[in-house]
């Protein structure tokens, strides 16, 4: 079982940054690869950036590539996405999720733990 926390969302200005993170309970944190996505009300959950167990590899949606970054601290059991360059667009709730195994996936379905999401609201 692994539990996650969001938190760092909040208001920016269009083109600030804001950094999330995800702090993860368990001692096994260092197994699960870990994904965030976000949602907007009345919208399916959109995938925004995977990375690895070991922070290695990452991918992202064509979305945020070039503005976002996902890292991780494997010591402090913490997955971090780096916001910059944040549009209107970008306002919504965001969501980190721990999955197994360890290939690349998009689909919320895969991910098999989530955290309760953090708010970001970026105004123009």
């Amino acid at each position: 079982q692994v539990q996650l926390v969001e938190s760092g969302g909040g208001l920016v200005q269009a083109g600030g940054s804001l950094r999330v993170s995800c702090a993860a309970s368990g001692r096994t944190f260092s197994r699960y690869a870990m994904g965030w996505f976000r949602q907007a009300p009345g919208k399916e959950r959109e995938f925004v950036a995977h990375i690895s167990w070991s922070g290695g590899s990452t991918y992202y949606a064509d979305s945020v590539k070039g503005r976002f970054t996902i890292s991780r601290d494997n010591a402090k059991n913490t997955v971090y996405l780096q916001m910059n360059s944040l549009q209107p667009e970008d306002t919504t709730v965001y969501y980190c999720a721990a999955k197994a195994l360890p290939i690349v996936t998009t689909t919320p379905a895969n991910y098999a733990f989530w955290g309760q999401g953090t708010q970001v609201t970026v105004t123009s």
